[in-house]
């Protein structure tokens, strides 16, 4: 649904240089997709980190899902960027992808 509404916001304006919604409308509707991406973004990314911290206990892949519970988040947010950047940085050697130098 948000991304028809998008998809239908990007066709009129290039069909009408005047736009088919009234100014006050589409600011909505960019607002509202754009927190609306920030919501999911944060429930699917924090309830992946929350289940990787659980499974640091209990069995399970945590040293997966923490990384990617905060790589979703990073997507958003800056501080989940920066945090990880810091986990990369403590990987050990075999576990770091380097991509520059494989040729």
């Amino acid at each position: 649904m948000i991304l028809q509404l998008g998809i239908f916001m990007n066709q009129s304006k290039s069909e009408n240089s005047g736009g088919v919604l009234p100014d006050a409308v589409e600011d909505t509707v960019k607002w509202t997709v754009r927190h609306a991406r920030k919501l999911v973004v944060a429930v699917v990314g924090t309830t992946l980190l929350l289940i990787g911290i659980v499974m640091t206990i209990t069995p399970g892949p945590a040293m997966v899902l923490i990384p990617l519970g905060l790589a979703v988040l990073a997507i958003e947010f800056a501080w989940a960027r920066r945090l990880l950047c810091r986990v990369k940085e403590q990987l050990p050697e075999q576990f770091r992808s380097d991509r520059h130098n494989s040729k």
